[in-house]
């Protein structure tokens, strides 16, 4: 397997710590809102790894932190009056109701912050003890970037850019010191320690919680992979670099993967302009699956151009793998093909090569709807085909609904009764041996633009074109 390392800048070979064990952390959602289509592309593209990497024979500890004590999330419950705990619950529900319907599979671990500042106030004493934090008379503590010599290799960014000054304060001794713990004295929640009372630096967090579940003994890193979105790579993930280097002498990671921006009509998404796309929004008008397919269309390092018209164009490709599905919809046995199993976790190998492996899959439907259309009862065919389909949800994790459902996806819900109740109806009636009484119904769902299918999976149906 090959993947991108943000830190070479260059494709790599992937060589696990542990021979097929894997460590991987992602960072994950401040939850203080809706989740929107830029944690979907994070989420996804380490869902993606995730399956890649198991279908390789890796057994994956995958963690993905939640942020559930941060300024945002403060600001948040004043301005609602609402209590912290309460809303911090709320929104990572909402979080995990919107992965689950983007089929994004739990991670193996959901560290939250406040489960784990204990160990985050270890960290903070294990960097003042070897000098490489201090303690401000007013009770925050910095880390002393000048102590790292190797501070900036992550990002390679210069040291006079001032993007971690997040928290001014005459009391630095550089500019650029971050904060590790920020002293609370305006009422706010806070927490008890040996610096006083406060709350922990962001990017502590993440370096305290690898340790704590996922840090690999006797080893020079603490984990194999750390992921997150482009704009982690400065500050946050240089700073988290920063701590675990000086507190334990190991590299935070072997590899690090960053994945691109979601952009709406040409413009990065950001509240700040005012366009930023929620999932709850998104999936009001769209199949949850639909949304996934055009985010994991293009490359994960590529900046995603989010518009209804390309949204359009994926739904038209999506569109042929369930009419492909509907075709071998009665079929029940499966049949590996492993030529194209192979050929397709072999694209995913490759740095996550979404486009080839579209592909393969394009490539598949259209050969298979070829040999049905001459021979629409090819057995060998179409079970290899629902084997197929069966690995592409597996692996990608699209193509598992049924398929006639999938297409009622936009009908009105009325009209969707009305003809799953003529169909209960007609089953009724066959039961009881009322063949007439069953033809009528069926007549009469026709009449209404309806193609009924019975497979041994019950009775389907679909819109005709």
């Amino acid at each position: 397997m090959y993947i991108y390392d943000s830190v070479k800048k260059d494709k790599v070979k992937f060589v696990s710590i542990q021979k097929n064990k894997v460590a991987l952390y992602v960072c994950g959602p401040t939850v203080y809102d809706n989740a929107h289509l830029g944690h979907a592309k994070s989420a996804l593209t380490f869902d993606l790894l995730y399956r890649t990497l198991t279908k390789e024979g890796h057994d994956v500890t995958y963690a993905r932190n939640i942020t559930d004590i941060d300024d945002k999330i403060i600001k948040k419950s004043l301005s609602e009056n609402k209590n912290i705990l309460e809303l911090t619950k709320f929104y990572t529900n909402s979080f995990d109701v919107d992965m689950d319907k983007l089929n994004v599979i739990k991670p193996t671990i959901t560290p939250k912050a406040t489960e784990n500042i204990s160990v985050m106030i270890e960290l903070i004493e294990k960097l003042i003890d070897s000098n490489h934090a201090y303690l401000t008379s007013d009770g925050d503590v910095y880390f002393d970037i000048t102590k790292d010599k190797k501070y900036l290799s992550i990002s390679n960014n210069n040291s006079d850019n001032k993007l971690n000054r997040i928290q001014s304060s005459d009391l630095k001794l550089n500019e650029e010191d971050f904060a590790l713990w920020k002293n609370i004295s305006d009422g706010t929640i806070s927490y008890d320690s040996p610096f006083g009372k406060g709350r922990p630096g962001w990017h502590l967090e993440c370096s305290a919680m690898i340790e704590k579940y996922l840090a690999i003994k006797d080893s020079e890193y603490s984990i194999d992979i750390h992921g997150g979105g482009s704009d982690l790579l400065f500050p946050h993930h240089e700073n988290e670099a920063a701590q675990t280097r000086c507190s334990t002498n190991n590299e935070l990671a072997k590899y690090w993967m960053h994945n691109g921006f979601i952009k709406i009509d040409n413009e990065i998404m950001s509240k700040s302009k005012g366009n930023g796309f929620f999932l709850k929004e998104a999936f009001k008008e769209n199949d949850p699956e639909l949304i996934r397919f055009y985010l994991i269309s293009s490359h994960y390092k590529t900046d995603v151009n989010f518009t209804e018209k390309s949204l359009k164009m994926s739904k038209v490709r999506l569109d042929k793998l369930y009419r492909l599905k509907s075709r071998v919809f009665s079929t029940i046995k499966k049949r590996k093909d492993m030529e194209f199993e192979n050929i397709l976790l072999q694209s995913l190998s490759d740095d996550l090569n979404m486009s080839l492996a579209l592909s393969h899959i394009d490539k598949m439907i259209n050969d298979v709807n070829d040999q049905l259309d001459k021979n629409k009862n090819d057995k060998v065919v179409k079970e290899q085909t629902v084997s197929n389909i069966k690995y592409i949800n597996e692996l990608i994790g699209i193509g598992y609904q049924n398929p006639y459902d999938y297409f009622k996806h936009g009908l009105n819900k009325e009209f969707i009764n009305n003809i799953d109740k003529m169909i209960m109806e007609r089953t009724t009636a066959k039961d009881k041996k009322d063949y007439k009484l069953s033809d009528e119904i069926r007549n009469n769902i026709e009449k209404l633009n309806v193609t009924l299918m019975d497979t041994p999976n019950g009775t389907v149906w679909e819109v005709k074109n």
